[in-house]
Formats: structure tokens, sequence, C-alpha cells
């Protein structure tokens, strides 16, 4: 078996590969023989000029083979390796990464003997590493699986841990893992200036200059060769640093107290392993300042307060506990037990020891068993994530490459011709005709394109940057400007964290609210001061805002001793004995506390979760809950049970499901949750720009369609998918319950139409089951009590029926569907950053006025000093470019030409590498990313969705332009260097540069458009290949076509008896100025006509700098058709026009304008941006259904 399937997140498929030996690689024997050939066979009886024309192209042929192995994998694995079906026999593989996970790539195959630790025997272990993750070769399963970590275990597991027994165990788990390190090595400058030189446009370029040369343009040549090094210098020195400063991450390496070989000894945090038992507290090293955990683990004993705001972004210190009480045969989940794990990387604030715990710690920190160490941390996949996306970033690259092949196949159809009609001339210099044909097919890609695609994408990450929005995966922009589905969360997002306590209802048969708390019961109030997570650190109270809301609100305090006491009145203390902490897939929390040496069990949680667990529901129940939650409350049900004398140890270690089963109702805490100033707002301008909009929520689906209605989700009648009467059917039913309508899932689209649908987890489940998602799904407008793998199942589902999805989340439990969305954005609730005039936008202001979300930008801050990692900017680069721009002397005409040609990508390089004036690409810093979600905000605000989007279509609209004017230059560009080059006409050294100038400068000023302020209704094309392109392209290149060949046949006219020598050297005349003039006409035209401004970018007239330039062109080329400058013209070698044929070319110039213009604006008219399929269906039904009720 020589392919290995593997569908994993990083790997897809893996193919075993043997290196040939050298003499037997593709790249060395068959050219050893062609050598040869030439050698015995052609220099006898060719001319010796020509034999080495065929030998040069021998060798160029020979070092394209060579440069093919190095840029195309599959390439290289034909050329030097051959497939093998043995893995006994392979060193190497071929690594084909998932989708968006990079490049393919070979890596070598190793073999490592490994110590059994039961035994003296040694095991063979076959494995390959890929992006510092370790894959190992299964004999059993004959496949590869990635290194097995002791992650996913059961408790009873992990509860007996006492770390590693012998030496012989310590040797082997090192053998295994290796050691708790961020190892990657640190390349040269010499290496990364090699690795950008191989690449195939530098490599390109460099051929371009070297048939310059050959046409004995030297100077301008050599002057361009050298700035493409030095641009490409400049770039390597950037991403060195960039990897500089990664590396200076670290894993602590603090000592830490191990149990090993039945003791505890002093091993430093490096040397950690997984399944080593540890002591861990909070410790500080020699700054003053607190130690990083140095691995992932699971706590065993003991409880601990942390922060976790490097890796989520979450400010609000977390409690992490320990697994005593979970059952002995429950796995460990990564997502469901986060509560007990602590990640490397976050700091401890706060440790609690358990000194009844089977292993006792010898400095009293908190028993914990290692579970990860190195890059599998979550650090790591963070570290990971940064570390893999630095690579250079285009937009559309598939389409880019698809689309310059298009012009390649036309430029060699005009190359052809030449040939063909040139060698039907024996007259004509066969080496002159070779030079021309080479030159017509390079003509196709200028050699600042690679600079100018970069540029496209890196101007959105500066503008998102300098609004404080980070992003880690770049290729996702241009998704942004495609999303046509927006999708939130509503607590913390939509809705703001700050929690206002209402009232208890519930109480009474009435459903009254009470909000005189001295008329509450005793036990109702202790439930709600004593069933809660809150937290001292350093003598602050922290947690989840809607909790101390709650304690606030009925004026109880809680002190550091896990004891509430009533503020005012005689009430009795309650003391905290055991929490069974809040996990979203229980829907619920309890504690067991003391109350007069009485101990009772205290539950809350969602009230359709309690109410399964009650003695006695009261009749009201259910009314009075929907009651409050229609109007928008968050609502929580309170329970209790008093039970039997015990001990205290006994207490902590009763059964969760003992604790929270036969309860007694004590009534409904109510809550309102603000929503956030802009929230309205924004989600009401995502509308009207061509967006559905979807709420996922764990809230109640009530609450949730209330919220939904107040911030433009929802604004058709609202249906909620429930049980019905009968069982295993389910009913639409209104939120007042006056309407019910069958559930059946061919009818959701067509009930779609008229009402805005909202369905539970619950009914989830049941969609799973029957495979009846993708026909309901895409129709939900409010998803409501969503589990967390609920909500990423539903972002699968949304992509595969082909919309393109964005979710906007908090950095915790939304981390699976922000992962899933092609575009997922994390707000971190810091407070955005103080935007410059020109980026004042209305949509993007943000509620950031209340005070804790002061607090919480603190400890966001704090995060992200850890890492700084800026581009580099080149002083010496810069001081270079300034020496040589001043070095040659204006008079000579060659020397000018290559000035010209050197500022134009001096500008070009500067926009893209001076990170003094703010143009560097912004490399993501650890405290900035997130590892929710390739895009982080720092914003209490759901408005960074605008922007993001907005520079999608930026970006996306941008790229197509760009496109559009480079495939008509190359059409032009390609008839002139062909067809006129057989008439013998030929452009100037000077008249060639001005041209490229201008073109290098249009391009540079167009890319740094802005986006507009407000999103328009209309889309972007989504893609390069469309009708609307295709056309267009056609359109204007006919009347380009026609205006430069009436322009030159009328110039003929005016020089009959003239003879233009084919393969001369050039001379001014006539047909010369009259083409170069017509062909600049058109360059200017083409960049004025495609402009895409309004409604997405600025247009022309607001991008000042893009104005001026085609201003000062126009004046330019009607300066130099009037011949008002004569000494200009001459400069530029044109001849004086007759003022018949100058009066024609300016009439003939606006009237090509005018038509080229009408053609691409009609055509912008007819082909708008494409709407998604499924929302042109639920318009049309829309539509009908309003034409039905009129009737």
């Amino acid at each position: 078996m020589s392919k290995f399937y593997i569908h994993g997140k990083v790997v897809d498929t893996v193919e075993l590969l043997r290196k040939r030996h050298l003499p037997w690689r593709f790249d060395v024997w068959p050219f050893a023989i062609i050598y040869a050939v030439w050698i015995v066979a052609l220099i006898s009886r060719l001319d010796i000029f020509d034999a080495f024309i065929v030998l040069g192209g021998l060798v160029a042929v020979h070092v394209l083979v060579f440069l093919f192995t190095v840029w195309s994998v599959d390439f290289k694995c034909f050329i030097q390796y051959s497939k093998v079906y043995d893995i006994y026999q392979a060193d190497g593989c071929k690594i084909t990464p998932a989708k968006f996970c990079g490049k393919k790539e070979i890596v070598a195959l190793k073999c490592r003997k490994l110590a059994v630790s039961s035994s003296t025997a040694v095991e063979e272990e076959i494995y390959f590493d890929f992006r510092k993750q370790c894959f190992i070769y299964s004999k059993e399963k004959e496949t590869f699986f990635k290194l097995p970590y002791p992650s996913k275990e059961t408790f009873g597991h992990y509860l007996k841990c006492s770390g590693y027994g012998t030496e012989a165990k310590i040797v082997a788990a090192t053998q295994k893992w290796g050691r708790n390190v961020f190892e990657y090595p640190q390349p040269t400058f010499q290496k990364l200036l090699k690795e950008n030189c191989m690449e195939p446009f530098f490599v390109f370029q460099v051929f371009c200059v070297g048939l310059w040369c050959l046409d004995e343009y030297w100077y301008y040549s050599l002057f361009t060769l050298f700035m493409l090094v030095m641009f490409e210098s400049t770039m390597a020195k950037a991403r060195l640093k960039t990897l500089s400063e990664l590396r200076r991450v670290k894993v602590d390496s603090q000592t830490l107290m191990v149990h090993r070989c039945g003791k505890w000894v002093k091993i430093s945090g490096t040397d950690l392993l997984p399944g080593d038992v540890v002591s861990i507290g909070r410790s500080t090293d020699q700054n003053g300042e607190d130690n990083a955990v140095p691995a992932d683990m699971l706590i065993l004993s003991g409880s601990v307060i942390v922060n976790e705001a490097i890796l989520t972004g979450e400010s609000t210190p977390q409690w992490k506990v320990s697994i005593t009480g979970r059952g002995p045969a429950e796995n460990l989940s990564a997502r469901k037990d986060k509560s007990h794990v602590l990640f490397g990387g976050t700091k401890i604030l706060q440790h609690t020891s358990d000194k009844t715990s089977h292993l006792k710690t010898p400095d009293g920190g908190c028993l914990a068993v290692v579970l990860r160490t190195g890059f599998e941390t979550t650090q790591g996949k963070l570290m990971r994530t940064i570390l893999f996306s630095t690579e250079r970033v285009t937009a559309n690259s598939w389409e880019s490459g698809l689309f310059i092949l298009f012009l390649v196949i036309f430029a060699l159809i005009a190359a052809g011709y030449v040939l063909v009609k040139g060698l039907e001339d024996p007259t004509r210099s066969r080496y002159k005709l070779i030079l021309s044909c080479s030159l017509i097919i390079t003509s196709v890609i200028p050699p600042e394109l690679p600079m100018e695609l970069s540029i496209a994408v890196n101007t959105s990450l500066i503008a998102l940057a300098r609004r404080g929005i980070f992003c880690t995966e770049p290729f996702r922009i241009p998704f942004a400007g495609k999303v046509d589905i927006c999708c939130f969360d509503k607590t913390g997002t939509l809705t703001s964290d700050d929690m206002e306590f209402s009232g208890i209802g519930g109480l009474t048969e009435s459903s009254d609210l009470e909000t005189e708390m001295t008329k509450v019961p005793t036990r109702t109030l202790e439930i709600l001061a004593s069933c809660h997570a809150l937290v001292f650190v350093e003598n602050k109270l922290v947690g989840d805002p809607l909790e101390k809301a709650a304690v606030k609100g009925i004026e109880w305090s809680y002190r550091s001793d896990e004891k509430a006491m009533p503020k005012k009145g005689n009430g009795n203390a309650v003391q905290i004995v055991q929490r069974y902490h809040f996990a979203s897939h229980l829907k619920r929390m309890a504690v067991v506390v003391r109350v007069e040496e009485q101990f009772f069990a205290f539950v809350k949680g969602a009230p359709e979760t309690i109410q399964e667990r009650l003695t006695d529901v009261p009749s009201s129940y259910v009314k009075t809950y929907k009651k409050y939650t229609r109007q928008g409350s968050r609502v929580l049900a309170l329970a209790y049970k008093s039970l039997p004398e015990m001990t205290v140890s006994e207490a902590r270690s009763l059964d969760r499901d003992v604790v929270e089963s036969e309860l007694t109702f004590a009534g409904f805490a109510l809550f309102s949750c603000p929503i956030r100033g802009d929230s309205a707002s924004v989600l009401s301008e995502l509308r009207g720009s061509s967006h559905d909009l979807v709420m996922i929520t764990g809230d109640q689906a009530l609450t949730a369609c209330h919220v939904a209605g107040k911030v433009n989700i929802v604004t058709k009648p609202p249906l909620i998918l429930g049980p019905g009467r009968s069982s295993g059917s389910y009913e639409w039913v209104s939120p007042d319950e006056a309407q019910t309508i069958r559930y059946s899932d061919e009818e959701v689209e067509t009930l779609s139409e008229v009402h805005d649908l909202c369905i539970g987890g619950d009914c989830i489940e049941m969609l799973q089951q029957t495979s009846a998602a993708p026909n309901v799904i895409p129709y939900v407008k409010v998803f409501a009590r969503v589990a967390p793998e609920q909500k990423e199942f539903i972002m699968t589902t949304l992509k595969m029926v082909g919309r393109m999805t964005l979710m906007c989340g908090d950095g915790t439990n939304d981390v699976g569907a922000l992962k899933q969305a092609h575009v997922g954005v994390a707000l971190l609730n810091a407070i955005p950053p103080q935007s410059d005039k020109s980026q004042s936008e209305g949509s993007s202001k943000s509620d950031t006025g209340k005070s804790s979300k002061v607090k919480k930008a603190k400890a966001t801050t704090e995060a992200g000093k850890s890492l700084t990692i800026n581009g580099d900017s080149s002083s010496k680069s810069r001081a270079a470019a300034r020496s040589d721009s001043t070095s040659q002397s204006v008079g000579n005409r060659r020397q000018t030409a290559a000035e010209m040609q050197r500022k134009k990508l001096k500008k070009l390089m500067n926009e893209l590498n001076e990170e003094g004036d703010g143009h560097a690409a912004p490399v993501v810093k650890l405290g900035d990313a997130s590892m929710a979600s390739p895009f982080t905000a720092k914003h209490a605000s759901v408005a960074p969705t605008i922007d993001i989007i907005r520079q999608g279509r930026s970006t996306l609209v941008t790229t197509l332009q760009m496109f559009k004017i480079l495939g008509l230059n190359c059409l032009a560009t390609a008839y002139v260097l062909s067809v006129m080059y057989l008439d013998g006409v030929k452009l100037g050294d000077v008249q060639a540069t001005i041209s490229g100038v201008f073109t290098a400068a249009f391009f540079l000023f167009i890319s740094h458009a802005k986006p507009l302020p407000t999103l328009s209704a209309e889309r972007p094309h989504p893609n390069i290949f469309c009708y609307y392109v295709f056309l267009s392209l056609l359109g204007q290149f006919a009347f380009h076509i026609f205006f430069l060949v009436s322009s030159v046949k009328e110039a003929e006219k005016y020089m009959p008896e003239e003879c233009i020598e084919p393969d001369s050297d050039f001379h001014p005349n006539l047909v010369n100025t009259v083409s170069y003039m017509v062909n600049m006409m058109i360059q200017v035209a083409t960049f004025a006509v495609n402009y895409m401004g309004h409604p997405f970018n600025q247009s022309i007239s607001e991008n000042k700098p893009f104005c001026y330039a085609l201003l000062a062109a126009v004046g330019f080329f009607t300066a130099i058709t009037s011949d008002l400058f004569r000494d200009l013209n001459d400069w530029l070698k044109l001849v004086p026009m007759p003022k018949g044929l100058r009066d024609k070319l300016l009439i003939w110039a606006f009237l090509m304008f005018l038509c080229c213009y009408a053609w691409e604006r009609f055509l912008r008219w007819a082909f708008p941006g494409k709407m998604p399929v499924l929302k042109k269906r639920q318009r049309s039904g829309a539509t009908e259904q309003e034409r039905k009720k009129l009737l």
C-alpha cells in the first residue's frame, strides 16, 4: 500500500516514497544523454554559433526542470523519487495537508527503537514529523495516526495516577514524547533569501531581465535586477525577524515538584512528560511576575483560579476544580471538562490545595497530572497556527494562476503567429525573431505583479489591525467578501455582559414578579447567595456577571471563606461544602451547603431542565417562566432539597445525580440582559447589505426570539418548533401559543417565506437522527438551547448547502462554531483602539463606556505583553535606495529609463515593507490571537463584523479590477508586439519606461482605495471567471483594437513613401509616435473605466492619489499629442504630427473612452453581484406570498 488516507485536521493523505540514486534521477541521466548527443552529433554539423544557441536552450530546459522540482512537490516526487508499496523500503513520504492547511511537503520517514517500559525488550516504531506534529505507523491498522497523548482516559485512571514508577518508564516516555519545549529551527538570512529567489515570479523576472539585456537595455535591466534583489532581501529580513520573535516564546522553565519513582523530586518545567503527577500552584519568577503553567494538566485535587486571557481572550478569571466526585468510568472530554484542565501558558492567580488526596504535595500545591506537552498543548496549537500562517498571501490565488494561464495562452498564440509569419520572410534575423517571440510571451506578466497581489490582502490586514481586529489566517479575508449568512451568539455578543437582577417569580400562582427581597422566602435567598461559582482573587470578588448581580440584588454578602451572609436582618450564614460546577451539556449547577448544622442541596438551572427533577411541579410553572422569557428576561429555576445527617467528608463525596434529584421548587430568578447600544444598528446594516441573519444561543427559545426581534434578526411572525401533543411528533407554535402548525421537513421552506423559524437543541438532535437537517437548518433564524457541539453542527450544515458563513461569538464556548465558519470572529470584550480620523466610520462605534470593560481590557493587555512580533523596516535598504537614486546622469537615455524603473519598484517595495509608515503587513501577536477563531476583535461590540466584511469585499473588488486591467493591458501589448512588430513598428526605451511607471503608479493607487463606511445591498462578484468579466474584457478589447488599428492606418496615409525596415534599430517615425500615444491612451482609459468604486470602495474623486494620477496622465498625453512641449516630445522620441491627425486622435480617444465606459456600466447593470441561490428562492417565494395576500 503506497498511499494512506488519514483525513485528519492537519494531514489528508500520505504517500510512501524512496529516493532514487543520483545517476538514475530523471533530471540527470536523460540530460547526460542529450549533452552527449550535442557533443557528438551537433558540434560537427552546425555552425559554432548555432550549436551554442542549441546548448543554451538545453541548459535553460535543464535549469527549468530543476526549478520545477523546487516549485512543485508532485514534480519533485516524479523526478527524484520512486513510489514504494512496502513501508520498510520507504525513506520519505509525500504529505498532502487538509484543505487550507498549507502546501504539500516531502518529509523524511524515520525509524526509532523504543524501550518497552515493562521489560528489556526494544520495539521499532516508524514515524514522520509534519508541522511540529508526530505521526506513528500502526502495523495493526496499517495506517498513520497522530502520536497519542494520555488526554482521553477515564477519570478513574487519572485518580489512580502516581507518576512514573521506574527510570525505565521515564526513559521510554522521554523517547516517545520528547522534551516539553517549543523547538523550531532558526533559518539563516541566506537560506530565506534563497527561498525567496527560487519563487516562480522572481525567476520569471530574472528571465525578463535577461531578455532585456539581449535587446541591449543594459542599465535598465541591471538596475531592475538590483531593485528586485533588494525587495526580496527586505522580505527575507522581515520574515527572519518574525521567526526570531516567535522563538522567544518558551515553556516556563520553573522548577516543579514531580512525583517520580515513588518520591517527590524537583524537575524543570521543560522536562515534564505526559503522565507526570505534579504539584502546581501560584509561583513567581525572579522579576516577581507570575509563572505560566508549563503544560496542559488535569487537576486531581485542589482548586485553582486562572487567567486564560492569553489563549481565549476571556479576561474573567476561570475557576478550575479537581475531578474528585466525577464518575470513575467517565472519559475525559476536551470540550465538556475544561473546568478541570489547566492550559499551558495561562497564569495561576490563586490555588487551594486539598489535604485529603491520596498523594500529599510537599509544597502545598494542587495535585495534577500532565496531559499534553510541547506543541500539543493548547498554547502550542496556537503557536503552530501563528508560525505556519506567516507565509506571503494573495487573494484568489487559484483563480489568479488560471487567469494568468489564460493570458499566457493568448500570448503564445500571438508569439506563434509572429514566428510563422517571420519564418516566411527569409531576410529576417532568426535571433531577433526568437527574441521578439520571447518578449511577447513574457509581456503577459509585469514584474511588479506579485507585489500588487500581496498589497491587496496586506492593505486589508493593516486596516483591520488598526481597528483592533487581528487575523491569523489571511486567506479568509476574501471569504469575508463572499459571506451571505451571519450568525451571532446572544449573551455577551449581541447583549451586554452586565446582567441586572430583576426579582423572583413563580412564588405564588399569580406569577407576579416579587422585587421586595424581604417578602421572598429565606430558602430562595440562600440558594441565590450560595449556588454560584464566585471566588475571591486578591480580595476582589470575580466570576460570572449574572451570579454577581444576583448576590448584589438580594443584598447578601459572600466572604472569602465560602460563606454567604445577609447584609441586613438576622438570617443564618450559609457555608458552601461542595460545588458541582455548571456544565453546558447539563444546563445546571449545584452546591451542597450547611445551614445551622443541617445539610442542603441547592440547585439552579434552565427551567425545563429543573422541571424534570422536581418532586412536585407547580401548576403555573410553565406558564410563569414562558411569560417572562417572552419579555426577553433570562430565567433560572431554583430548587433545593434537605439532606440527611452526615459528615462533611460524606457530603463532599455525594454523587451529583443524588444531589440534583427529588428537588423542591423555590422560585424563578429573573435577570435582564441589556442589548448593546449598537447591536440593532449593526445587524440592520448587515440585513440591508444582502446578508441573512441568524442567532445561535444557549438561552431559552422565547427569550431568544424576543431579543432577535429587537436586533432585526426576526422581522416576521416567529414560530418555535417543539414536541407535539402526541408522542414522537413535533409542531410549530407561535410564542403566544395562539397558532400551531404540524411539522413537516418538506414544508419548512414554504413556511419560512411568511414566518421566521426558531428551533431548540432537542429538535436539532431529532433532525440529526432523521437526516432532515439540510432541509430545515438553512431556513431557521433562531437556534435556542444549543450546546457548543450543536453550534458546530449548524455551521457545517450551512456550509454543506453552499452558504458562505460568518460566526461571531466569544472565545470560550463558541470555539467549534468559530473554527467551522468560513469567517469566525471572536470578540475579546476589550475597548476598541482610537481610530484615525480617516477610519472613524459610524458603523464601527461600540458601547465601550462601561467600567467593567476597562478591567477586562487590562487583563487582555497583560496577555498581549507576552509576545510582540513586528515586521522589520530595513533602514539600510532605504539608505541604499536613496543614494542610488541620485547616482546616475539624467542625460543618458538608458540610464534615465533605468532610474524610472527603479523608482517604480522602490515605491512598490516601500509600500509593502516599510514598518515606519504603517504599511507593513501586521504579524499577529500571541496576546492578540485567540485559539478560538481566525479573526480576533478586541471590541465589546459586533461592529467588527461590518469592518471585516467591508475589507473582504474591498479585497475581492480590488483583485477583480486588477485582473481585468491586467488582462486588457496584456491583450493590447501582445497585439502591439506581434502584429505591429511584423510591420516593423517598435517602441523606444524611454517610451516603454514611461508606460511602466504609469502602470505601476495606477496599480498602487487602486489597491489603496478605502472601503466605504457603509455596506451596500449589492454584492461583489465572487469569482474572476464569470460572464461579467469575460464580456467586459472582450467588449473593451474590441474597442481598443479598433481604435489602435484605425489610428495606425490613418498615420500610414501620411507616410506612404517611407519604408519601415524590420529588425532595424529604433528610429522615431509617425507610425511609432501614433501607436505609442494610442497605446498609452488605451492604458489610461482601461484604469479609469475598470476602477470599481461605489458601492464598495471610494470613487475615483474620493481616492485622491488615483484621481491626481489619472488627471496627470490625461494632461501629460494631451500635452504630448498636442505637441505643446517640443523638447519633451523630442526626449520621448516622438515626431510632430499633422494637425488633422492630432485632432482625430484626441476625438477618437474620447469616443473610445465613452464606448468602453458605457459598455462597462451596461454590464455592471446587466450582471449585478451574484445573490445566493437559496436567498433568491426565498425572495421569490416571499414575493409570491405577498401577491396572494393582495389578491
